[in-house]
């Protein structure tokens, strides 16, 4: 989030009272109109509020325009730099202990085949139409991560066609629990990559430091799934 955007948001959070344009740039110390476009920003994407009121406190002819007012959105709102899906991962794994404890199967094993239908899913409602060659197959496959919060940073030499992941949405797990969290987000990314056949990106694990375990790669225009 920008900065001046997370200043105004907890300037306006910290106040028991809806705060007008003018008082949340007085305490940022930004100009009005900035203080607007990032306000507007904030009840745009959800986090926060808006009524209309006038600060005269009178009523009636004489008793001056309403003024727009801001307050703390009243959902519940999670909010994480850089993105994190620790939800999705907790339901996956819920998931994944409910059916092992029906069928017998290992629970590792139902988790990672869980975490490939549901990659699966999420990549089969990225496009209406197969793609239509691998470098499209590769890019849609970007989009769904990066929805997820994964950063796709593509290769800086000529020669290099891998995609690294910047960003791990799992990380916390996979510093406690990193067989079982790789495992899984591995699953879940090949589910992404092949529902995008038949020119699916390639995905391997590949662990290293500072970065998601998985790399991906664009398949070969002459070797497609």
């Amino acid at each position: 989030m920008d900065p001046v955007r997370r200043q105004l948001y907890q300037f306006v959070c910290s106040q028991s009272m809806p705060v007008s344009r003018d008082q949340a740039a007085d305490a940022v110390g930004i100009p009005r109109h900035q203080a607007k476009f990032h306000l507007d920003r904030l009840t745009a994407e959800g986090l926060l509020d808006t009524e209309y009121a006038r600060l005269t406190g009178r009523s009636g002819p004489g008793a001056g325009r309403t003024a727009k007012l801001y307050r703390r959105a009243g959902r519940d709102i999670a909010l994480s730099l850089p993105q994190r899906e620790y939800e999705l991962a907790g339901r996956l794994m819920a998931a994944a202990i409910v059916l092992s404890a029906t069928t017998g199967e290992p629970t590792v094993e139902v988790l990672n085949r869980i975490a490939h239908d549901y990659g699966q899913a999420m990549g089969a409602a990225a496009t209406t139409r197969p793609p239509a060659d691998p470098a499209e197959a590769l890019e849609l496959t970007l989009d769904v991560l990066r929805k997820y919060g994964y950063e796709p940073r593509r290769p800086a030499g000529p020669g290099d066609d891998e995609v690294e992941l910047v960003n791990c949405p799992f990380h916390a797990l996979a510093r406690e629990q990193t067989e079982l969290a790789c495992n899984m987000n591995h699953a879940l990314i090949t589910g992404v990559a092949d529902a995008l056949a038949p020119h699916s990106p390639a995905v391997r694990l590949a662990p290293g430091p500072a970065r998601c375990c998985v790399v991906l790669k664009r398949c070969s225009a002459h070797d497609p799934e």
